[in-house]
């Protein structure tokens, strides 16, 4: 049997064969093989200044590109720096393979450097955590986790190698890429879907991540499309229906699930960000009925009782639900009041808005710096969200118009995602505007990535809301206690000059008038570049929910 070099080669070349272009990292002796296939192989290494950012920036790989993303990292600390990114991955669904360095086989249990048995840490973030049982095996073990990663439900995989195996002579593998056949959903549950929809007089869709990720949001516009219901996205479900649409209403959110007889949620759990799955009850009206429709069977609710529910393909889902709907009888004019209704509220909330986002204000409306920023974003823009306060405005008033083209940390809620995310977005979408909105407390968790954007020539504009607080605690301290303490960050502090000490180019911002012009300046700069923006610290995002 022809042999490759060592087991890096092989475990590289698998890589590549599920189509990972991209691997992120921090440079550790332990993986050195690992560079050495993608050397090799022609694997672009792009190496990162803190463990962290290599795990986001491969999750945001897997969310933009819907191919499996790569992060390697090196023992002990390199792995556990990853952790959070691990878990952001887990929460989000996102197919990740990281592939950790282990102290070697031959001295282990004597106290190696770095010595530490990573994957029971992982195990209950990860879909799977194993160590490769060899150099001979390494092809194989490797299939087997992209393979556990892409399969439904999505989710991140953590593999290690002891340090003398990956040195070791490996044999060629060659993988089995094929992809698996669509789960078909149960016939029975779609026409239960269906007659519910036949039923109901204000239903709402609510589309979620996994709609992108199940590349379903073709199939997800024309279902909406075809019955005429009112659509509130979530997560990456956002762009499916670009803004603008008719049938959006997300800025009729609260009175859509106050006052609905119907929820169908697709591709998205019924956490905390839609109300744990408890819908309308307005002014004593019943409990709004819930359907939940995920890809997998393992991610149905299970803390409360859906009226019904479905899993499978998500597309496969949708065109056979639109084929029930039919053989129901749904009559899309049944919701054209409710449909009114909502479209005049969401018009309404736009109106509403003007003021503040033209607001001349000193200090700085947050708002305002969303008014000037919709006036640069092109179609194509990826917007990247990292922070509390600052970053809840984007999602209500920065509206896509294409799928897949929105970024956030998900429901893990994990600051420090930023920069990871920017690289991965520049990477995949090189001739897109990528925009990092970051709030001053989320800018301190991987701003020193700034000089990864620089050495690997990747131009993104961040913006940062700087209020000087950490605005998600202080402000319900203040109303819980009457003081808060550990809330106070540096007023105005200087975060464009760490980016240009860095190599890259910003400015600070006091004044509303300056917004644009400034904006305009990163745009035009081809370079890294931070618009950093004073805001008002006295104002806090009005939020229905803590998330508890």
């Amino acid at each position: 049997m022809e042999s490759a070099k060592h087991a890096g080669d092989a475990a590289v070349a698998v890589s590549k064969a599920y189509g990972v272009e991209t691997m992120f990292t921090l440079s550790g002796g332990h993986v050195f093989p690992l560079y050495d296939g993608a050397q090799h192989e022609g694997m672009r290494i792009l190496d990162v200044r803190h463990e962290q950012s290599a795990v986001f920036a491969a999750e945001a790989t897997a969310r933009l590109t819907r191919k499996p993303g790569l992060a390697v990292l090196t023992a002990g600390p390199g792995i556990t720096n990853g952790v959070s990114g691990v878990a952001t991955a887990h929460f989000n669904g996102s197919p990740v393979v990281v592939m950790g360095g282990r102290a070697p086989q031959s001295r282990w249990g004597s106290g190696a450097l770095q010595e530490m048995d990573h994957p029971p840490l992982l195990a209950p973030i990860t879909k799977l955590a194993f160590t490769s049982s060899g150099p001979e095996s390494t092809g194989q073990d490797v299939e087997m986790a992209f393979r556990t990663a892409v399969a439904p439900h999505r989710g991140p995989v953590f593999l290690d190698f002891y340090m003398d195996h990956l040195f070791s002579p490996s044999p060629v593998h060659e993988p089995q890429t094929q992809t698996p056949s669509p789960l078909e959903p149960d016939p029975d549950d779609l026409r239960a879907i269906a007659r519910l929809l036949a039923e109901a007089e204000r239903p709402v869709l609510v589309y979620g991540s996994d709609v992108w990720m199940d590349r379903a949001e073709e199939a997800a516009r024309d279902f909406a499309e075809a019955w005429r219901l009112p659509v509130i996205p979530n997560g990456q479900g956002r762009g499916i229906l670009p803004a603008g649409h008719e049938l959006l209403v997300t800025r009729a959110r609260g009175q859509a699930f106050a006052k609905a007889d119907l929820v169908v949620v697709i591709g998205t759990p019924l956490d905390f960000r839609l109300g744990y799955g408890w819908f309308g009850g307005k002014d004593g009206a019943p409990l709004a009925k819930v359907v939940h429709i995920t890809d997998a069977p393992s991610h149905l609710v299970t803390h409360m009782p859906p009226a019904a529910s479905t899993a499978g393909d998500l597309s496969v889902v949708l065109w056979s639900l639109g084929d029930a709907c039919g053989e129901a009888g749904v009559k899309p004019s049944r919701y054209a009041a409710w449909l009114s209704t909502l479209a005049d509220t969401a018009s309404a909330a736009i109106a509403g808005d003007a003021d503040l986002l033209a607001a001349d204000t000193d200090p700085i409306h947050p708002m305002r710096i969303y008014g000037e920023l919709g006036k640069v974003l092109a179609d194509d823009a990826v917007v990247i969200g990292d922070g509390g306060d600052f970053v809840s405005y984007a999602g209500k008033y920065v509206e896509p118009r294409q799928p897949g083209n929105w970024l956030d940390p998900g429901p893990y809620g994990c600051l420090g995602t930023g920069l990871g995310y920017a690289i991965a977005a520049r990477l995949a979408r090189p001739s897109s505007q990528v925009v990092l909105l970051l709030g001053d407390g989320a800018a301190g968790f991987s701003l020193m990535d700034v000089d990864t954007l620089v050495r690997h020539r990747l131009p993104v504009v961040m913006i940062c809301g700087n209020n000087g607080i950490w605005g998600l605690e202080k402000h319900p301290m203040q109303l819980l206690y009457g003081y808060d303490v550990a809330a106070e960050l540096q007023p105005q502090c200087r975060y464009d000059q760490v980016v240009t000490a860095l190599g890259g180019g910003g400015e600070l911002v006091t004044h509303p008038s300056e917004i644009g012009p400034a904006l305009r300046r990163a745009f035009d700069s081809g370079i890294p570049y931070m618009v950093n923006i004073a805001t008002d610290p006295e104002i806090a995002y009005p939020r229905n929910t803590t998330g508890v």
